[in-house]
């Protein structure tokens, strides 16, 4: 299954721009409890230009009254006149703002579709950690497959004369490809 959806999702990423893709973006706007506010904007004081996480309370919130789950870790841009929380994903994007100047948040959602969320897996594009190490052991396993149909052809080419020039070939080909017509 891996290697066919390695194969489609490479299609699908050398038509990319023939597959055309309308994106869903959905948006939610609230207004910031004072409570929140405020202990956001003393935080501001302490991270301004730099990141760090939003705290517990501010997650709750965020949970209880907009259902939205953030990563404890998540680090979160922040300035004196707002909060930026980047939270790109496979497939799409997201983001969330808390607003400091006038105590609003914003928060969007853009789904680009099932197709981008497969091409977004083939290049373990904002995946995570364990889709990762899927990916490089799945690689792995077929360099594995490659090398040891390598050795099994060795072992016919005793008795099968045209194996090394198709191998030869099987090199040559995307060898001359990638010359003459990959600037």
């Amino acid at each position: 299954m891996g290697m066919l959806l390695f194969s489609i999702t490479g299609i699908t990423l050398n038509h990319a721009s023939q597959i055309e893709a309308t994106p869903r973006v959905t948006s939610q706007k609230a207004q910031i409890p004072v409570s929140l506010q405020q202990q956001l904007t003393q935080l501001a004081t302490r991270y301004d230009g730099k990141t760090a996480p939003l705290p517990s309370a501010v997650q709750q919130w965020l949970a209880k009254n907009q259902s939205i789950s953030l990563l404890s870790t998540q680090e979160a841009e922040w300035s004196l006149e707002e909060v930026y929380l980047p939270m790109p994903r496979a497939g799409g994007d997201a983001w969330l703002r808390f607003s400091l100047i006038d105590s609003s948040f914003e928060y969007e959602v853009t789904d680009r579709g099932w197709i981008s969320f497969a091409n977004d897996l083939h290049k373990g594009r904002n995946t995570g950690v364990a889709w990762a190490w899927f990916i490089d052991v799945f690689a792995v396993a077929c360099l594995l497959f490659s090398l040891t149909g390598i050795l099994i052809l060795k072992f016919h080419a005793v008795n099968r004369p045209l194996v090394w020039p198709i191998v030869g070939l099987g090199v040559l080909l995307p060898a001359l490809l990638m010359i003459l017509f990959v600037h």
